[in-house]
């Protein structure tokens, strides 16, 4: 395919790129170890960091790549940056590219500051003129005035953080490839970094940028990329990607099923037993709960024998185990006779919890009190609730703020 193919308002585009590193079993660092055993064969693994990736990117879009770590964010990013060559796919970018992928790259330690400002900025398309009438302005940005003599190899990595996104921002470049070293500068400067982020949108330049903070997707990204093992998982709009994003991050840290088949009763006089207990929500069983979804907590409960009046009951605690929210089904419904040999119980709510981890004990008790109980398991299983904001609370309640004047104040 050649590059005429690619239209007009497309400033980025991936056709199946793959690429893939040899991992060695055992190191060889020195010649005497490689003369001492000249004919030993070496090992190695093949590291697929990039399989058949594809995806294209408009002019003007602020796009998002996600994924856990070692998903191939960062090779896709310096495969597009020309730092890594592609072992197989074709890659265009039209315009002028500045990239921020890694801390330090294009700059010299032994270096100081003023001579690696203009040595970058010439490298990234500014003439030698330009580079030294923006030199000031670059400075001033990263507020490092009175290190400009300093080398580099005396910087903190906050500091070349500043000046390396400095540079970059200043180069009028029409594609921008940012990997997640923002993270390593200070908070005020991270504000600053985003401020000139959206005034590069606004300009019509298109960002691409890596990151693990969905927080950052939502509110600055138009599509995202989600990759997970170097294949892409999901493209689409930022909230979706970044729903889906939860899914795969926390999916690795449940790795039971997402029924979990419970193999004790923490009390009870066994004439019931908990078989297994989940979470769920209108996609079915799941260990990744939507803030603000239609959700159920579920249990399948066997009976040794047949009981009149049975009551149904369910417990959610919080990370710290804390009790957070309980139901019982003797305060609304009352009773369930329970003549069937097993049954499946499920208590379904908005979901009004906060993000975070949780903790399901469900339980089943006889009617009327007292305290008898039939079976009970604590913390049966567990379940992570993803949403747009961390709450300093445990719920997440839907509110509305309304200011109005208040009225005068009538004194005598």
């Amino acid at each position: 395919m050649s590059a005429p193919a690619v239209t007009e308002t497309v400033a980025v585009r991936v056709e199946r790129v793959s690429k893939a590193f040899r991992l060695p079993h055992e190191q060889v660092h020195t010649l005497k170890e490689r003369a001492l055993h000249p004919l030993r064969r070496r090992c190695f693994d093949r590291l697929e960091a990039l399989k058949d990736v594809s995806l294209e990117v408009s002019r003007g879009e602020f796009f998002g790549i996600v994924g856990r770590n070692g998903s191939g964010k960062s090779t896709l990013m310096k495969c597009l940056a020309g730092i890594y060559r592609a072992d197989a796919g074709e890659m265009w970018l039209r315009g002028r590219l500045a990239p921020f992928i890694e801390l330090g790259v294009g700059f010299n330690p032994d270096l100081t500051a003023r001579d690696n400002v203009l040595i970058n900025a010439v490298m990234l398309g500014l003439t030698p003129v330009q580079a030294r009438s923006r030199y000031d302005s670059i400075i001033a940005f990263a507020e490092l005035e009175g290190f400009e003599d300093l080398k580099l190899k005396n910087y903190s990595s906050g500091m070349q953080v500043r000046l390396a996104f400095s540079v970059m921002v200043h180069v009028d470049a029409d594609i921008l490839l940012i990997d997640e070293v923002l993270a390593v500068g200070d908070a005020a400067f991270q504000q600053k970094c985003h401020d000139a982020l959206n005034q590069a949108r606004d300009a019509g330049r298109t960002v691409l940028l890596v990151t693990h903070d969905m927080n950052q997707v939502r509110r600055y990204c138009d599509r995202a990329l989600l990759l997970d093992r170097g294949s892409v998982v999901a493209i689409g709009d930022a909230q979706s990607v970044s729903r889906r994003y939860s899914q795969v991050n926390f999916a690795p840290q449940i790795r039971r099923s997402v029924v979990t088949p419970v193999t004790r009763d923490d009390e009870g006089d066994g004439r019931a037993f908990i078989v297994e207990a989940w979470a769920q929500d209108l996609g079915g069983r799941t260990t990744t709960l939507e803030a603000g979804a239609s959700v159920a907590m579920c249990m399948r409960i066997e009976f040794h024998d047949a009981v009149d009046r049975a009551v149904f009951e369910f417990m959610i605690s919080d990370e710290r185990h804390r009790p957070v929210f309980t139901a019982t089904e003797e305060w609304t419904v009352g009773s369930t006779t329970a003549t069937e040999e097993r049954l499946d119980v499920a208590l379904a709510f908005d979901n009004w919890l906060a993000p975070g981890r949780y903790f399901l004990s469900p339980g089943v008790s006889y009617a009327g009190g007292g305290g008898r109980t039939m079976a009970s398991c604590k913390d049966a299983c567990s379940f992570v609730v993803s949403g747009p904001t961390s709450s300093a609370g445990i719920v997440d309640i839907p509110h509305s703020f309304h200011v109005t004047p208040s009225p005068a104040t009538q004194y005598n």
